[in-house]
């Protein structure tokens, strides 16, 4: 576990698939007065049409992903039973992650990941963005992007979507201290509210860093 006197935090973007993660993500990563580092993640499953190796995930193999594990590499790893077999999903310890410096980082994460990395890097430096969404929006939304892939796998969909409701449930999201949501009704309001809310954390942040020079 890492130490809680570091300068920059992480930001964890947190909810259930079809919620919007992805897209606020990527509004998020292109605000360049928050000035947001994307965190990679790694995984074992197959790459969709539209994703690209190193842009969403690390896309690799299990051997690849035992030798960073042999290592001691492997800072969290989450591992779900598919119709298509066993995916692992997981952080590497790959130096993109320094919170010894001034450093804000994103990642999509759920709560099972978002718990192992703040007991990775310590309670106070890591912190939860959890989006909600009406769950007729979602399944709208999943099928839909399902419909746009070269082998739309439903039967995968229907898994993810029913496994959501237990993964985020609201005793779930309070035992790992997740108390504040974020409405995506409107994905501009959203995504303003989250904004206001990193910059406040920010400045927080700032006001309890030690003077170096009086």
């Amino acid at each position: 576990m890492k130490d809680g006197n570091n300068v920059g935090k992480i930001f964890c973007l947190i909810g259930k698939s079809s919620s919007g993660k992805d897209t606020i993500s990527k509004i998020l990563l292109e605000d360049k007065e928050l000035a947001l580092k994307p965190v990679i993640p790694y995984t074992t499953r197959p790459m969709r049409h539209n994703e690209s190796q190193g842009l969403e995930y690390h896309f690799v193999s299990e051997d690849l992903l035992a030798s960073y594990r042999k290592m001691g590499k492997v800072i969290e790893q989450r591992d779900y039973d598919t119709a298509h077999g066993r995916w692992t999903y997981c952080t590497i310890d790959d130096g993109q992650i320094n919170l010894s410096q001034n450093n804000y980082y994103l990642l999509i994460a759920t709560l099972e990941s978002y718990n192992n990395l703040r007991n990775y890097f310590g309670m106070d430096n890591v912190r939860p963005l959890y989006i909600e969404i009406d769950d007729g929006v979602r399944l709208g939304r999943a099928i839909e992007r399902e419909k746009q892939q070269s082998q739309p796998n439903y039967a995968e969909l229907c898994r993810r979507f029913i496994a959501d409701n237990n993964d985020f449930s609201k005793q779930k999201l309070e035992h790992f201290g997740v108390k504040k949501n974020y409405l995506n009704e409107n994905i501009t309001e959203c995504i303003n509210t989250i904004k206001t809310d990193i910059r406040h954390m920010k400045e927080n942040n700032k006001s309890k860093m030690p003077r170096l020079f009086s």
